[in-house]
């Protein structure tokens, strides 16, 4: 039986919700909570295998509760909150804390337990179930730096992930430097509308200037996120490309179709760098990163809140496989080579 807490500041939103989740018989909410605070001491007693959360929350807000059992009690976090709409600044700050998960409440169908979308709902509460947590994420993450062979050229560096990956993206861009010259294209699969979010809170939060890539912009430093619903291309003019109808597996945008663009023009100088996340996008576009002479790296499996991604990319050939800190260190010693224009 998996078991639940679900933390939300309306009973009868919370009496909804648990009437979904327990509709099939194998998901028992064990406690329901008003406050973060709440929430928190009961944990030892109630020892959840998942927890759902509101961001705002009378007293202390569902940030700072994710940030306070994310560095002392480790669990899934499912974040399900109104406030986590659209361009939420504070959705994105709850993924970067920790949080596994996010969905607003006003895209999740609570009117029928038996229909499609509560159905999807509950497969993705098992999903997160799985997912390994990490005690004390950041000294965790910060391990001693790898040493790597200094100087290796790089001339754009493509980042996939999923599942978990929000928090560590922001600890790998935090350690760079402001003026780190090598362009980082990113395809993170998000929940729909938290895109727009995710790329404001880390502008504001790490020293690269983050933004959403443009359709024909040019390749400069900083990190560019894949938009919601369009692939991200590297072309060989140099500058990004969008595609919103090619359909590639089951994500768009994919890891796989930004890791090849980047393979067929950059040839040598290209870099993967394959992040936390379920299933195995990216492993194709690893692999053809990996056969023109490009160096490949997938996160480790202990620092991974899932491996399904990472081991995908290791089973294509990944040329090193590193945690968070050790990433950004291989990513400092890289020697900046621009792209040779078409």
């Amino acid at each position: 039986m998996l078991g639940l807490l679900i933390c939300d500041r309306s009973h009868i939103y919370a009496a909804r919700l648990r009437r979904v989740l327990e509709h099939d018989g194998d998901i028992a909410v064990a406690a329901v909570c008003a406050t973060a605070e709440e929430a928190i001491a009961a944990l030892p007693r109630v020892q959840p295998d998942v927890v759902t959360m509101d961001v705002e929350l009378p007293g202390m807000d569902g940030l700072a509760a994710i940030e306070e059992i994310m560095s002392r009690r480790p669990l899934p976090i499912l974040v399900i909150s109104v406030d986590a709409g659209h361009a939420s600044w504070k959705a994105a700050a709850t993924l970067a804390a920790g949080a596994l998960d996010v969905i607003s409440k006003d895209d999740l169908d609570l009117d029928d337990p038996g229909g499609a979308a509560a159905v999807a709902f509950r497969n993705r509460v098992r999903l997160l179930s799985q997912a390994q947590v990490i005690r004390h994420p950041r000294a965790r993450l910060r391990k001693a730096p790898a040493p790597q062979p200094p100087g290796r050229r790089a001339s754009v560096i493509g980042v996939c992930g999923s599942t978990g990956a929000p928090y560590v993206l922001a600890r790998v861009l935090g350690d760079l430097p402001a003026d780190y010259p090598i362009p980082i294209l990113v395809v993170q699969h998000i929940s729909p509308g938290f895109t727009d979010g995710l790329v404001h809170w880390l502008d504001q939060s790490v020293p690269l200037p983050v933004r959403i890539a443009a359709d024909g912009a040019p390749v400069r430093p900083g990190a560019w996120i894949a938009p919601e619903g369009a692939h991200l291309k590297l072309a060989p003019t140099g500058r990004l490309r969008l595609d919103a109808r090619t359909v590639v597996g089951h994500h768009r945008p994919s890891g796989d179709v930004l890791l090849e663009s980047i393979a067929e023009v950059t040839a040598d100088t290209g870099v993967a760098v394959v992040l936390t996340g379920m299933g195995d996008d990216g492993a194709r576009g690893a692999g053809a990163v990996r056969r023109r002479g490009g160096l490949v790296i997938a996160q480790d499996q202990e620092s991974s809140a899932v491996f399904g991604m990472p081991k995908a990319a290791i089973d294509c050939g990944a040329d090193l496989v590193l945690s968070p800190a050790e990433i950004a260190a291989c990513l400092i010693g890289l020697r900046y080579e621009p792209v040779a224009r078409a």
